[in-house]
């Protein structure tokens, strides 16, 4: 070997060892970041000996696109979650102390009091006090109800120009990826770029991606609709300003096509926005639904009339239109409006005898009623405990008493969020599983980088020692010569 040719290696061995150095420390600067893929210089034998052909990256499509459906199932349920624990909390959190069923025993309790003393003046104001709390307590709870459906409504714009946005970055890394690719050089940094915003989407909305040539990369919805192919698709949603009973919230369209809610306590939705659309237009009216109906079954129960001479009216429930609605019918958004009759607030006694629409039901009449008088009494306690019917479309028991109806109103909450809770559980552990299983893959370790650099070191030292003899022989060649 002559020594030109020896200077010649020593000299690539340099360019070697800074170039694997350079990638060893990116590696390591990178070390806490999720969205980074490990780096490594791959060597190749040259006339001039060995070289860095190439960088490659570390991956794993298969694990890759399970994070990503990971992303989605994990983020989609989490949302739901977290709806129906705001509405737990509006009926008072673990105990339901402010559900329309524990107020609604509450006022039966009195009612039975009121029968035990019905003379007592001051039991019957405690009982109508208590029948406006129940009522408060389906009007706000209908308030809470119809706020979620607006926030979610609201959170869906906010979504949806987010993921506009992510579509538009997509489209850079993209084509920076197919440029390099083409090119034929390093398109690592551009590749991780990419990764990064296809976990974003996948958290507001579920896909799957298609690579072709060139690297280039295709996102489809889970329900088959293209949202990339070469630009971004549009992504469009109409909010909705104001929001009751009475009203439905707009689709969310993807090039035109609507995307379907999740369904299910263990919701089939993937990403925030299905979630969302199934809180605002499933979860929420639904139990918008039973709330109506506990209301309609109050004022059934406590009408007043004695048709045909007289039709039926509402008595100590008032609803703020004359008459009583058709049993099993939902009137939406009467949780919202219903409340206590003014006239039994200014005299509590009328819940005993009748007569908030001109129907005395006690036997001494209104100018001279019977203080002892207890058969309307007794007989609103005993309808509450017996059987009405109910709209089936409320998902509970279309034939059951107003007690149980509102108990099962409260069970079908609980029973809904402690299964979405479950199934978020589980959820995110399966999602913590697959990116740790890809983090072994595709992430950096410190230890293994650390050694590395320990081996280039060795690298330099012998590339040096190459170089300090190569130039001694140099220099006894020089002094021969002299």
């Amino acid at each position: 070997m002559s020594l030109s040719s020896a200077i010649s290696i020593a000299q690539q061995a340099f360019s070697n060892t800074a170039q694997q150095t350079a990638t060893v420390s990116k590696n390591i600067a990178n070390a806490g970041n999720a969205d980074y893929s490990r780096r490594l210089a791959l060597l190749g034998s040259t006339p001039n000996g060995a070289q860095v052909v190439s960088i490659y990256r570390a991956q794993n499509e298969a694990l890759l696109k399970q994070s990503i459906a990971s992303i989605g199932e994990a983020s989609g349920q989490a949302r739901l979650r977290d709806g129906l624990e705001l509405l737990k909390s509006a009926l008072g959190g673990n105990n339901y102390e402010t559900a329309p069923s524990k107020l609604l025993s509450d006022f039966r309790n009195s009612l039975q009091t009121l029968a035990a003393t019905p003379g007592n003046k001051t039991i019957a104001a405690t009982a109508v006090s208590d029948a406006q709390d129940l009522a408060d307590s389906l009007n706000k709870t209908s308030t809470t109800v119809q706020d979620l459906r607006k926030d979610a409504d609201k959170e869906i714009a906010l979504e949806v120009d987010k993921l506009n946005g992510l579509l538009a970055d997509f489209e850079k890394a993209n084509n920076a990826v197919k440029s390099a690719t083409a090119l034929g050089s390093d398109a690592s940094d551009a590749l991780d770029q990419r990764d990064k915003i296809l976990k974003q989407v996948s958290e507001i909305i579920g896909i799957s991606t298609v690579t072709r040539g060139n690297s280039d990369t295709v996102i489809f919805t889970t329900d088959g609709t293209v949202l990339f192919e070469n630009i971004p698709r549009q992504v469009t949603f109409a909010p909705t300003t104001t929001f009751d009973a009475t009203v439905t919230g707009n689709k969310i369209f993807v090039d035109g096509v609507p995307i379907a809610a999740g369904t299910g306590a263990d919701t089939t939705a993937k990403g925030k926005l299905a979630s969302l659309v199934q809180l605002r237009d499933d979860i929420a009216p639904k139990f918008q639904s039973q709330l109506d109906e506990i209301a309609r079954g109050l004022v059934e129960l406590f009408k007043e009339g004695s048709p045909p001479a007289i039709a039926y009216q509402p008595g100590l429930f008032t609803w703020g239109s004359a008459g009583v609605p058709p049993t099993g019918t939902i009137v939406p958004g009467m949780a919202s409006k219903i409340t206590v009759n003014a006239l039994a607030k200014a005299n509590p006694l009328l819940l005993r005898d009748g007569g908030f629409n001109g129907v005395v039901s006690n036997p001494g009449g209104a100018a001279n009623p019977s203080p002892g008088y207890t058969a309307l009494l007794d007989g609103f306690i005993n309808k509450m405990g017996e059987n009405m019917s109910f709209a089936p479309s409320t998902g509970l028991d279309s034939n059951s008493s107003l007690l149980n109806f509102a108990t099962g109103s409260v069970g079908w909450l609980e029973q809904t969020r402690k299964t979405a809770s479950t199934a978020d559980d589980n959820k995110q552990a399966m999602l913590a599983r697959t990116q740790e299983a890809l983090s072994k893959q595709t992430g950096v370790s410190i230890d293994e980088e650390l050694s590395l650099l320990l081996d280039l070191e060795q690298s330099y030292k012998a590339s040096a020692k190459l170089v300090s003899t190569v130039d001694a022989m140099m220099a006894a060649l020089m002094e021969a010569v002299r």
